[in-house]
């Protein structure tokens, strides 16, 4: 099943993505929250009366014609995992970053959340503009202390993200976190795909391009430490509630290791694809243009 939160007719609503079409749930499921997070708050009753609508008059809206928005625009964590990739963290060693021991975790602030096709800003403080294709994982369970074993029941599902990140601003902090929380710098979308509906998360393909160039292509399984240890990992430290978001990592060909290294600059287009996820794609525009959102989520 997949959840969009999307804008039409100048209004943000709920849907259910069929085909090339969305059931706007405010006309089909008029009595369910009209916000995904609250649909995540409210648990499986939620969900499963979601699963039930059906297309109804007047709640069909072609796809086209709608506006995809940030599924949650407001989680109250992003977290997201450095170098856990085999091939990526390769790559950092060749640069002379050594390969990490252990998971590390940054944040990214949720004000860099935007939509999966807004526009993301250079900044006028950098021209070391960066993408970085994950695999990004919604948590549906608040819960704490979960085993790798169980990490399955707590996650709501998947959607595809690009890590945007300022590389000269990334390197002067060991947390990484003013680097990758630019504002607009949190694409993510284009809607949630339910966990049911991914059969092996680590099975699927990853695709980044810019300027319909291929940069990144990689299978998920690629990873060091999977999505379940992941969630291991994080709630030996801390409570995730529902709606929170990781970023699982980035495989290689991010634009600073190659040779010569490229960054992103205006008028660029990055387009992530995840196999049975969809796809985001977004326009770098310069810092200051119209064009580019004032309000963070999408």
């Amino acid at each position: 099943m997949k959840i969009a939160n999307f804008e039409y007719d100048g209004r943000a609503r709920l849907g259910k993505i069929l085909d090339d079409t969305v059931v706007d749930l405010s006309v089909a499921a008029p009595e369910l929250p009209k916000l995904l997070l609250e649909i995540l708050r409210l648990g499986a009753p939620a969900m499963d009366k979601i699963a039930e609508v059906q297309p109804v008059a007047g709640a069909v809206l072609p796809l086209d014609s709608v506006k995809l928005l940030a599924p949650i625009p407001n989680p109250s964590k992003y977290l997201a995992i450095g170098m856990n990739y085999h091939d990526h963290a390769e790559e950092a060693r060749k640069a002379g970053i050594p390969i990490p021991q252990t998971q590390v975790w940054f944040n990214k602030q949720v004000s860099c959340i935007v939509g999966p096709y807004d526009n993301v800003v250079r900044p006028n403080v950098s021209e070391r503009l960066d993408y970085e294709a994950e695999l990004g994982v919604v948590i549906g369970k608040r819960c704490r202390h979960v085993k790798a074993a169980d990490a399955p029941s707590v996650i709501a599902g998947y959607l595809v993200t690009n890590d945007v990140t300022v590389r000269d601003w990334q390197q002067r902090s060991p947390t990484w976190t003013l680097g990758k929380s630019f504002d607009t710098h949190g694409p993510i979308g284009p809607w949630l795909t339910t966990a049911d509906d991914v059969p092996d998360p680590h099975a699927l393909r990853m695709r980044l391009f810019v300027n319909g160039e291929l940069r990144q292509d990689t299978l998920t399984g690629g990873m060091i430490y999977n999505i379940f240890q992941q969630i291991e990992h994080l709630t030996t430290v801390m409570t995730l509630e529902p709606g929170d978001i990781l970023a699982t990592g980035t495989c290689s060909g991010v634009g600073i290791a190659l040779k010569p290294p490229s960054f992103l600059n205006p008028g660029d287009v990055v387009r992530v694809e995840i196999d049975g996820l969809g796809n985001i794609e977004n326009r770098v525009v310069p810092d200051g243009d119209p064009a580019a959102r004032a309000e963070p989520g999408g």
